[in-house]
């Protein structure tokens, strides 16, 4: 699923990844019209965990220390 306000689609990193392999990435950002630092965090997660990195992740954090107990949550319903 592509979030609405993504800068890119899938199609868009895997042209973008492409292209910043054998050229300059501000060349490829002004290119594309997206921002240096939106195509530095694709590249590298493309670096780091290959195919899988162009994929978007969800945004449900890890933890959540600040979480009602299991205990509380069963004491209201």
């Amino acid at each position: 699923m592509i979030r609405s306000n993504a800068p890119l689609s899938i199609e868009g990193r895997r042209r973008l990844i492409d292209r910043c392999r054998t050229r300059p990435i501000a060349h490829v950002t002004a290119e594309m019209g997206i921002s240096r630092a939106c195509a530095s965090k694709w590249v590298n997660r493309w670096w780091r965990y290959g195919d899988a990195g162009s994929q978007d992740r969800s945004s449900v954090p890890h933890r959540s220390p600040q979480a009602t107990p299991e205990q509380v949550i069963e004491q209201i319903e």
